[in-house]
């Protein structure tokens, strides 16, 4: 398997961009998990598809229509065959935040009533949180919370206790965006399968850095976003088994997910059609299937070995200083989340920012999980395939020059 390749003079330029500052020296981007920096090889494949080989898709009957849906449902394979899916069970979203909203508003109104239970846990982002606090004020349906371990980790063990025949979901995190803690997925399904649950789980972290294998998770659900997999935003996926699928009702009306509409009524296309209401994003679809064949070229074990190897350096780096706080396990899967004692994370990402280093401050949009640790905040280093160990030794420098501002 190659080696994730480093950040390297014009060779490294010339593959990202993004990482190059107008004056010509390197940006170091902290903020992967946010979002990912794009490869060149995504912005041309979107560039060519935005131009020469533009077209709708589906229903022209000319040969660059008929061409652009060849090209779109590729894509579409492609991030099905990541995660090890089929193409007829992978739908298009805007992004991991409308799958979540689309599996609750569908299944979860077809599928959960009051005195149904479902549980999440104390890490989850707040994208895997809301959805089904809304559910619960449209159902009745109730939610448990299950707590992490103290080094950062969803307790399965507790999971295990707490869940009863009630419970008809579980959705958790394969990876914390805020302590790159890796959950035991296969376990995870386990529990879900021994009380009849279902099983959701947020890959947003997880697809751009581990092997994912749906069928043999055996898990109900799997959503994810493609720009944190270097490819755009305003695009995502949810796998779904091609049995729950099926059974799905549709959740926006309009064109391409009918079959026939008549002023008596309209009966719906199959699944994935089904839930593709209107133009879909064209361009960005083709921009996330350049994504996944990057991802692929590179091997997500050597990604996942860099940017681990990154992480343990990281955290060796900033141990060094008795006023920062670390967070998360040992092992995280590039994500790097710390306290500096007597500063606050917004202060620390501007100096950092003055030094050419980004990073993230705030809440990581896990409130919960921020109270849970007994800080308003935390900032965050998180790694990616551009990283090297040159944005350690600048986020170790910004830290420094911040001891000094700050006394």
């Amino acid at each position: 398997m190659p080696e994730a390749p480093a950040f390297a003079g014009e060779q490294g330029a010339a593959t990202w961009p993004g990482l190059i500052n107008p004056d010509g020296t390197r940006w170091h981007y902290l903020d992967t998990a946010a979002t990912a920096q794009k490869p060149q090889q995504v912005i041309d494949a979107m560039a060519h598809a935005m131009g020469r080989d533009y077209a709708t898709v589906h229903r022209g009957v000319y040969a660059r229509s008929a061409d652009m849906t060849l090209a779109f449902e590729a894509a579409r394979r492609k991030v099905a065959t990541l995660i090890g899916g089929q193409e007829n069970e992978l739908v298009f979203t805007r992004g991991a935040t409308e799958a979540i909203n689309l599996v609750a508003q569908t299944w979860g109104v077809q599928n959960l009533k009051a005195g149904d239970r479902i549980l999440l846990s104390t890490l989850e982002h707040h994208a895997n949180i809301v959805p089904w606090q809304m559910l619960r004020e449209r159902t009745g349906v109730e939610i448990d919370v299950c707590p992490i371990t103290a080094d950062g980790q969803i307790d399965l063990d507790t999971a295990e206790r707490m869940l009863t025949p009630a419970h008809k979901l579980v959705s958790f995190a394969h990876v914390s965006n805020v302590l790159g803690s890796v959950l035991d997925a296969r376990r995870a399904v386990a529990l879900a399968r021994s009380v009849g649950a279902k099983i959701l789980l947020d890959g947003c972290q997880s697809v751009a850095r581990l092997t994912v294998d749906v069928q043999a998770l055996d898990a109900d659900f799997y959503v994810f976003s493609a720009h944190k997999l270097y490819g755009p935003t305003g695009i995502g996926a949810l796998w779904a088994k091609a049995e729950i699928l099926d059974a799905m009702p549709p959740w926006q009306g309009g064109g391409a997910m009918i079959d026939r509409v008549s002023f008596d009524g309209t009966t719906y296309g199959p699944a994935p059609q089904r839930f593709e209401a209107g133009t879909p994003a064209i361009v960005e679809a083709i921009g996330f299937g350049a994504a996944v064949d990057f991802v692929n070229a590179q091997g997500l074990p050597a990604i996942h070995a860099h940017e681990t190897a990154l992480v343990a350096k990281a955290r060796e780096a900033l141990q060094a200083f008795n006023s920062i706080r670390l967070f998360g396990p040992e092992d995280s899967a590039g994500i790097l989340s710390f306290a500096m004692e007597g500063v606050h994370p917004h202060d620390l990402g501007t100096i950092l920012d003055e030094e050419g280093v980004a990073i993230r401050a705030g809440h990581h949009c896990a409130q919960p999980l921020m109270a849970h640790l007994g800080v308003p905040a935390t900032a965050r280093a998180s790694f990616g395939i551009y990283s090297d160990e040159s944005d350690i030794a600048a986020l170790v420098r910004g830290i420094e020059r911040t001891k000094r501002i700050f006394g």
